[in-house]
């Protein structure tokens, strides 16, 4: 059965924004893949919640999908299909099934179709593209470079070689779509045609499916990807990659893989258009009678800056040239010295301190 978008939110049909907002924060930072590195599961879920959000989030898009609803796509009211009884190895034709089942169609296909290929992204027939979110370090971020990605597809299950039935099983016509491997549902404008979910698109049913793959004909893969990084890349960044996304049957083109950079923050550095900021401590004796520092630069080294006497706290310098570089055109660095006052002046020093207060004339 597909999941209602509330559900996988946890929000009542009646949620307000905001709480949808707040939901989609909560389950978003809790099963996001860098969090849970190895486990799958949390990859779907996460997938899961994005997709209630891009959906539930947009107010047009939300009222489609409150008048599909009602037409009993999400309940499995009003049709027929394989459902309470579950579709486990042995299962076959026959099965006295009571709720329309689209578990396996996906709800990015459904979406796709009704709302304009919001839920997925829209490709040739036959393949899917698929999307990442991958963080990346402010300096490869700036720079450039290549970064790992690893990414789950499905691919051909190597026992039944996509057609999901054990190995000798019998194979019959599936009386749900009489071997059409499609099916109807909606009404009006709302009719779509998407894959048989009792035979998954193939048109006929085994006697037995496969045990490796259970009758879906694949099985789930990681595959892992260098991805470059183009230099001054910024978060939301996206960048295609042709044919990586998910393998497609019957020797069609796979799909593409959208990779949407996150870049983390830097300690030392932050990014303003092309330029780089940084902050750098002053001793009060520096800042009066001037100095020399080497600050880091993005790329390792380091630059002399000469601070002047008299330097006052908040002064930035600039160097032109060692910002980013893109489309031909460099950034400045920005220094900006943080001058460190002393929390308490005492002893020897404290005393002459107030005598350089007194003969410069300075109240305190």
């Amino acid at each position: 059965m597909a999941k209602d978008f509330y559900q996988v939110l946890g929000v009542p049909d009646s949620a307000k924004p905001e709480e949808i907002k707040k939901a989609y924060r909560r389950l978003a930072k809790q099963y996001h893949p860098d969090a849970n590195p190895n486990d799958p599961k949390a990859a779907d879920r996460f997938k899961e919640v994005s997709e209630a959000h891009t959906v539930l989030s947009d107010a047009d898009q939300r009222s489609k999908y409150d008048r599909m609803r009602k037409y009993g796509a999400f309940g499995g009211a009003g049709t027929r299909g394989p459902g309470a009884g579950g579709r486990g190895p042995t299962a076959g034709p026959g099965t006295d099934d009571t709720a329309f089942d689209f578990g396996d169609i996906g709800l990015g296909d459904i979406f796709s179709s009704i709302f304009g290929g919001r839920g997925k992204r829209e490709e040739p027939r036959g393949t899917e593209a698929l999307e990442t979110v991958v963080e990346i370090p402010f300096r490869v971020a700036a720079m450039g470079g290549k970064i790992p990605v690893a990414i789950t597809v499905n691919d051909p299950c190597g026992t039944c070689h996509g057609s999901g039935a054990a190995p000798g099983a019998s194979v019959a016509t599936c009386d749900e779509c009489g071997g059409k491997g499609t099916v109807t549902f909606g009404q009006g404008s709302f009719a779509v045609h998407r894959p048989c979910p009792r035979c998954r698109g193939k048109g006929k049913i085994p006697s037995q499916y496969c045990g490796t793959c259970a009758g879906a004909g694949e099985i789930r893969t990681e595959k892992r990807l260098s991805v470059t990084v183009p230099a001054g890349t910024e978060t939301g960044t996206k960048v295609r990659l042709k044919g990586q996304g998910q393998p497609a049957r019957d020797g069609r083109p796979a799909g593409d893989l959208f990779v949407t950079f996150q870049v983390q923050q830097d300690r030392f550095f932050t990014r303003e258009g092309l330029d780089l900021r940084c902050e750098v401590p002053l001793n009060l004796a520096q800042a009066i009678f001037g100095t020399t520092l080497k600050v880091r630069t993005l790329d390792g080294k380091k630059v002399v800056l000469k601070v002047p006497a008299g330097t006052q706290p908040g002064r930035t310098f600039r160097v032109k040239g060692l910002g980013l570089e893109q489309g031909g055109r460099k950034g400045d660095q920005l220094i900006t010295v943080d001058v460190q006052i002393p929390e308490h002046a005492e002893g020897e020093a404290g005393e002459l301190l107030k005598q350089y207060a007194e003969k410069a004339g300075l109240k305190y």
